[in-house]
C-alpha cells in the first residue's frame, strides 16, 4: 500500500484533499504531530473532506517515532531543494512519500538525513511552491501508475 506522509500539517483542508486523495487511490495517510490544527468532526467537516472513514490513517506523536518505525523503509522526501525529479525514482508498492508543512516545507536536518532520498516536482524558479495537496496527488499518481494503478479502475 502506497504511504502519503504529512509532517506536521498545519492547514486542515489540505490534510483533507490528501485524505481524499488517499482515499480513492487506496492508500495510507500518516499524520505526524504536532498538527497545525485538532482533526475533530468540526475542523474535518470545515476541510470539505467526507471521505476519513474510508482512509487508513495513522497518526504519530512526533517525526522521530515515524522515522523509528519507518527509517529504513523506502522514504522519498519531496522538497523543491532536491537535485533530482520524482518521476527520475522508482517506487515500491509500500513507498512512502512525505510532505512538510505549508509554511516551511520539510526540517533542514531531514533533507540532510535522507538526502539521497530527497525528490522535486519542477516548476518555475521564481514561484513560490505548490500548494501541498496537488503536490501530494502529482507524487502519488506517479507512484501509483509506475506500479501499473493497483486496484484502481
Amino acid at each position: 500500500m502506497l504511504n502519503l506522509v504529512l509532517v506536521e500539517p498545519e492547514i486542515p483542508q489540505n490534510a483533507g484533499n490528501i485524505a481524499r486523495t488517499c482515499a480513492v487511490t487506496g492508500s495510507r495517510l500518516h499524520l505526524i504531530e504536532p498538527m497545525g490544527f485538532r482533526p475533530t468532526e468540526k475542523n474535518l467537516k470545515r476541510a470539505g473532506c467526507n471521505y476519513w472513514n474510508d482512509v487508513d490513517i495513522v497518526r504519530w506523536p512526533c517525526v522521530e517515532a515515524f522515522l523509528e518505525a519507518h527509517a529504513a523503509d523506502e522514504l522519498h522526501l519531496f522538497t523543491g531543494a532536491a537535485p533530482r525529479l520524482y518521476t527520475e525514482v522508482a517506487y515500491g508498492s509500500e513507498a512512502f512519500l512525505l510532505f512538510g508543512r505549508e509554511s516551511r516545507g520539510l526540517d533542514p536536518t531531514l533533507i540532510e538525513r535522507f538526502a539521497d532520498a530527497c525528490v522535486r516536482i519542477p516548476m518555475r524558479p521564481e514561484l513560490d511552491s505548490l500548494n501541498v495537496s496537488n503536490a501530494a496527488a502529482i507524487a502519488a499518481y506517479e507512484a501509483l501508475r509506475q506500479q501499473g494503478f493497483p486496484g484502481l479502475s
